[in-house]
């Protein structure tokens, strides 16, 4: 220690966080109280009785040994939500902006896919005229959409995890490479486009080859 004194090692903790909840794990020594005495001192006290009944005993008993003493007993629950309390916000409003983001990113798919389709509607009809069969017709109209959707989604992985290294500082316990949320992502927009591609695609075949070469 400082000036010299020395102390036996005792036991060995892991690292821990001590200031914020989004803080990295870093190492600390604890003190027996003989050996640094402080005017603060906690106490954490463990037990399965009720949380109220345990904190009356608990003051009873430091009550006897000092009534002057300063005390201050607080619950485990009431301690995290206050901790929590800044991460629970943030969750929220970028929870909510996730979604206002997820609407306009899937109209914004259905509307690309639709709209490509469509302006091949020509060309499906020469297709079907020429004697393509539906799977040849519906794969030319899947595949333009397919490859956009493709792009997209690589490009939306990219900054996905870019962003996620953002939140993480933000918000407790964001990881900044979840494969799950952002294949599940991935695979809905996926999912999403080619059902827009589709559904102009069938109505395609369903229309008179003549009608689809009218069409401008």
């Amino acid at each position: 220690m400082w000036g010299g004194t020395r102390v036996e090692v005792v036991g060995v903790v892991e690292d821990g966080k001590y200031e914020t909840l989004t803080e990295d794990p870093k190492p600390a020594m604890f003190y027996s109280f003989l050996q640094k005495p402080n005017s603060n001192t906690w106490i954490i006290v463990r037990s399965e009785r009720d949380a109220q009944e345990t904190a009356d005993a608990l003051q009873r008993s430091l009550r006897n040994l000092d009534p002057a003493l300063p005390l201050e007993i607080k619950s485990w629950n009431s301690e995290l939500d206050s901790a929590l309390f800044a991460a629970r916000v943030a969750t929220v409003a970028l929870g909510v902006l996730g979604l206002l983001g997820a609407m306009l990113a899937i109209t914004g798919i259905f509307v690309m896919a639709s709209y490509t389709v469509s302006k091949r509607l020509r060309e499906l009809g020469i297709r079907v005229a020429l004697g393509a069969n539906q799977r040849n017709v519906l794969g030319a109209a899947l595949g333009r959409a397919f490859r956009l959707l493709a792009v997209g989604s690589m490009a939306g992985m990219i900054l996905g995890v870019l962003a996620t290294r953002v939140l993480s500082y933000i918000v407790y316990q964001a990881t900044p490479k979840d494969p799950v949320v952002l294949g599940g992502v991935i695979l809905t927009m996926l999912a999403v486009g080619l059902v827009a591609a589709w559904i102009p695609a069938r109505h395609a075949l369903a229309v008179d080859p003549m009608i689809l070469l009218r069409e401008e």
